[in-house]
């Protein structure tokens, strides 16, 4: 489950990430797309993440004041909790393009949250103190991430407290009424029933997520919502299984479970940020291999990067997923490689205006290229049929043919390039560009000021 907002880095406009993020599954490349998509950055803050935040800070704050009123109970479980939360976020890694970068410390919140009984003992912890147990090891583990500029911080804790707060609320008054015991007794059925308060608060940090995300982005709710749920799967399922496996082994066990538990999500976490390292290395490698046609002369300088990412973009308004979205982001990036078997190059790369056949020739041969870098075939596929007529093509195809010429025309026809060009697509939807992506590049462009695909 995720409980930080890291992500996957971002298409314009970015998500705040993370992950954000999360999730959160944008492109690092060590400032190509995101020098693209800077432009279209805002500076203002938007009114429904303001609100989730001041909302996020005002509970912390009275669970705060509560707690330090009414005092500390069960003080050994608190500082134990507290240590294992602070410990995880320590070990946050940072730049993660996984929806949870904090792992072990999401884990041990959620525990908490849910933490009935102590080595057979009752607890009365109460919603008040998880809240502000879990604020205050939080604030204490994001120090020296704060001291590196690691954030954002913001939104992460924003997250952390809200889904920690709606866990507790979920499951302390039934435990303390104890109506728990009623319902369940001690033994499978009250394990099933921890588990459906976790997928329920799983459900509910999705749609938190999500909003957030939509927030800042205004990207479609219902696909970000799908992806949110969707990276559940991954490392997300991890944070869930030993949330829920530790409240009822301390139950059982006591706080000595806690170390025991904690070993086995801290290697996952490790194995995790081994993947993230190679996965950002070949991003690099394919942001390298893209650039390559700029050092040669064959293309402007950024034209790449921003047919990448004005395309995820588009990709992103049309609904496609994480996975979809990276391929389409390849594609771009790489999809004027085949110029590079060209003897005479195209005037200023602009491949939108030359016949239909010698269009597909550069979008084979450059599909032939990108075959023997060993990318992703899918990503083959993208780049080789981009020059197709639309409906004969894949939609990330047609994505990268109508986003290329968008920026083609807009670059050569001056001040009034991005409304030229977007009259010179809408022309061409009888047969070269698909109109559902031509509108919602229209839609983007529109959004963002039509500022992105002038950036150098």
């Amino acid at each position: 489950m995720s409980m930080t907002d890291n992500g996957p880095p971002p298409p314009p406009p970015p998500p705040t990430d993370s992950a954000g993020d999360g999730d959160s599954d944008g492109f690092r490349d060590g400032g190509t797309v995101s020098s693209a998509v800077a432009a279209v950055r805002s500076p203002r803050v938007p009114l429904a993440l303001t609100l989730l935040r001041t909302g996020a800070a005002l509970v912390a704050l009275a669970a705060l004041a509560v707690t330090l009123w009414d005092g500390i109970d069960e003080r050994g479980a608190a500082l134990a909790f507290a240590v294992l939360i602070a410990a995880g976020e320590l070990a946050r890694w940072s730049g993660a393009e996984e929806r949870e970068s904090a792992p072990l410390a999401a884990a041990g919140a959620l525990a908490y949250a849910l933490l009935g009984e102590s080595a057979g003992h009752p607890t009365h912890d109460g919603v008040p103190q998880i809240v502000a147990v879990v604020t205050a090891a939080s604030l204490l583990g994001c120090v020296p991430h704060v001291a590196k500029g690691r954030g954002p911080t913001a939104d992460h804790l924003t997250r952390r407290v809200l889904t920690v707060g709606f866990a507790a609320v979920c499951f302390q008054p039934l435990y303390s009424r104890g109506r728990l015991a009623e319902w369940t007794g001690t033994g499978p059925a009250y394990a099933a029933l921890v588990v459906a308060l976790l997928l329920l608060t799983t459900l509910w940090d999705a749609v938190l997520a999500a909003a957030m995300a939509h927030a800042r982005t205004r990207w479609p709710f219902g696909p970000l919502l799908r992806d949110e749920l969707r990276g559940t799967l991954g490392i997300g399922s991890a944070v869930c299984a030993t949330g829920a496996v530790t409240a009822l082994a301390v139950a059982v066990a006591g706080l000595w479970a806690l170390p025991v538990l904690s070993l086995p999500l801290l290697l996952t976490q490790l194995s995790f940020r081994r993947y993230a390292a190679v996965r950002t290395t070949y991003r690099q490698t394919i942001a390298s291999l893209a650039r390559a046609t700029e050092i040669a002369g064959y293309t402007p300088a950024g034209h790449a990067r921003r047919v990448a990412a004005l395309g995820r973009a588009v990709g992103r308004e049309l609904g496609l997923s994480g996975p979809e979205l990276t391929v389409l982001e390849y594609a771009a990036l790489m999809h004027d490689i085949g110029q590079l078997s060209l003897v005479d190059p195209v005037p200023a790369g602009a491949t939108a205006a030359l016949a239909p056949a010698e269009q597909r020739r550069i979008a084979l041969l450059g599909g032939a290229v990108v075959r023997q870098t060993g990318v992703a075939a899918e990503v083959a596929v993208v780049v080789e049929r981009q020059a197709d007529p639309y409906l004969e093509q894949p939609v990330g195809a047609s994505i990268v043919r109508a986003v290329n010429a968008y920026d083609e025309i807009a670059r050569e026809a001056g001040p009034g390039g991005p409304l030229r060009a977007l009259e010179e697509l809408r022309l061409g939807t009888a047969r070269d560009y698909r109109p559902e992506v031509v509108e919602a590049l229209a839609r983007v462009l529109a959004r963002d000021g039509l500022t992105l695909p002038l950036v150098g």
